[in-house]
């Protein structure tokens, strides 16, 4: 029987227009990254699952809000705990765990005290106990529930260390300051799916913690989506098998390095976060990985050559802890061809366009909470725009929420008249997500 410890192989497909002008010195190329095969998803089986292998790989924490708003209505908290022991029965046999409550403060719910225990039946049922006794008060800082965790995770031996973070609230109780403190020294610790539930809670805060963090950031609509939700979020976490993989980019001598981006499944600037292994390449981390696939959008510039040359803009690759996972080429090429130098790969524009997206609804969302009509109708129509000509269904319906779309095509809307149940949150933390771009042949 083949081993349930197995990898994912690694293909990677580089796409790009490699044709400059004379002269020119900007290369642009979509590099696709595929993991295929590794482990089954023993975590569908939840408690019935024993000896999983993946189960002893990673280690889960749940952090869940227990402010006073989660009482309002009290269907946010009894589907908050209904949750969090949906996720304690996902866990596969042997998996390291421990279950975090938040407020002002951050309070150890299983085990009692800081650290985690093995998944098994007795204490899955101890946990799911635990959480049925919470209840909500107080106030939140969030900071101070991933500092916990940050502490609890240091006592396992865990490759993959995965947290869930739940909150429905604005983090009020502590500065932003000490929030991006906590976060700088979690980075590369371990990973956070952040998610808000109800009217409360800041999308802009959930995609820092979650780009600080390698995570995902969402809103959810409902309380009652809460368990199938974090059931979603604990599979995909059992289902990672390759920890800290890191996207390794050289480049020529006198090359600049414009941007490297993941432009799907979300867009996430990852250009700052280069780490230097030499002054021709650096790392930039990507997380963990299971079976899935990610795009990335790679722009440097190079040192001009004549007509007819072709250098190496770029050797780009996956790594993790030194092994090469997967390694392609970027290549420039000059040439006199109009034709051929002015052509834009398709999905080069397709991803750009997905990018410029995202910021105009962040934009435009910010400019209509300021009383800016005029920015926030010229914002949120561009992003109407982009929605229809990126095939982006799920956004466009979004946007109607806020604006009366007059012609997509064109960018034309009217700002909608506010409403108490309009949680334009949720809009705001799904404006990062893209769709993909599939690969085809240049014509």
């Amino acid at each position: 029987m083949a081993s349930s410890n197995a990898q994912p192989q690694f293909e990677a497909e580089v796409d790009q227009n490699e044709y400059l002008p004379e002269g020119g010195r900007t290369v642009d190329a979509i590099l696709t990254v595929t993991a295929t095969g590794g482990p089954g998803n023993a975590s569908d089986t939840g408690a019935q699952s024993t000896g999983a292998a993946s189960g002893t790989r990673t280690a889960q924490i749940i952090i869940v809000d227990v402010s006073g708003s989660m009482a309002a209505p009290a269907t946010k908290m009894t589907e908050a705990k209904k949750a969090t022991q949906t996720a304690i029965d996902a866990l596969p046999d042997g998996t390291p765990f421990a279950v975090i409550a938040g407020n002002g403060a951050a309070t150890m719910v299983y085990p009692p005290q800081p650290g985690t225990v093995v998944a098994d039946r007795r204490t899955r049922d101890e946990a799911r106990h635990a959480v049925h006794l919470l209840w909500a008060n107080g106030g939140t800082a969030i900071g101070r529930w991933l500092d916990l965790a940050n502490f609890v995770f240091a006592s396992t031996t865990a490759e993959i260390k995965h947290a869930i973070l739940l909150t429905d609230g604005e983090n009020q109780h502590e500065t932003r300051e000490q929030l991006e403190k906590v976060l700088a020294a979690c980075e590369g610790k371990f990973i956070c799916d952040a998610r808000g539930v109800g009217h409360g809670w800041v999308a802009e805060e959930l995609r820092l913690i979650s780009s600080a963090l390698l995570g995902t950031a969402d809103g959810l609509e409902s309380p009652d989506e809460l368990a199938g939700a974090f059931a979603a979020m604990t599979r995909a976490a059992q289902g990672k098998t390759v920890a800290d993989v890191s996207l390794r980019l050289w480049t020529p001598a006198n090359s600049v390095i414009r941007s490297v981006k993941q432009v799907f499944p979300q867009v996430e600037d990852l250009t700052a976060r280069r780490v230097e292994v030499s002054a021709r390449i650096g790392e930039y981390p990507t997380g963990a990985w299971g079976a899935e696939g990610r795009d990335y959008h790679i722009t440097v510039d190079v040192e001009p050559d004549a007509v007819g040359e072709e250098v190496l803009a770029g050797r780009v690759s996956l790594v993790s802890n030194g092994q090469v996972l997967t390694e392609k080429l970027i290549l420039a090429k000059w040439t006199d061809d109009e034709a051929r130098s002015t052509k834009i790969n398709k999905r080069v524009a397709a991803y750009t366009g997905q990018a410029e997206l995202a910021s105009a609804i962040q934009e435009g969302l910010k400019a209509r909470d300021a009383g800016d009509e005029e920015t926030a109708t010229a914002k949120l129509g561009r992003a109407v725009q982009l929605a229809e000509e990126t095939g982006h269904t799920d956004t466009a319906k979004l946007l109607a929420r806020v604006v009366e779309v007059e012609d997509a095509k064109a960018g034309t809307v009217r700002l909608k008249r506010r409403t108490a149940d309009e949680n334009t949150e949720i809009i705001n933390v799904r404006s990062t997500k893209t769709v993909r771009v599939q690969r085809q042949k240049e014509s």
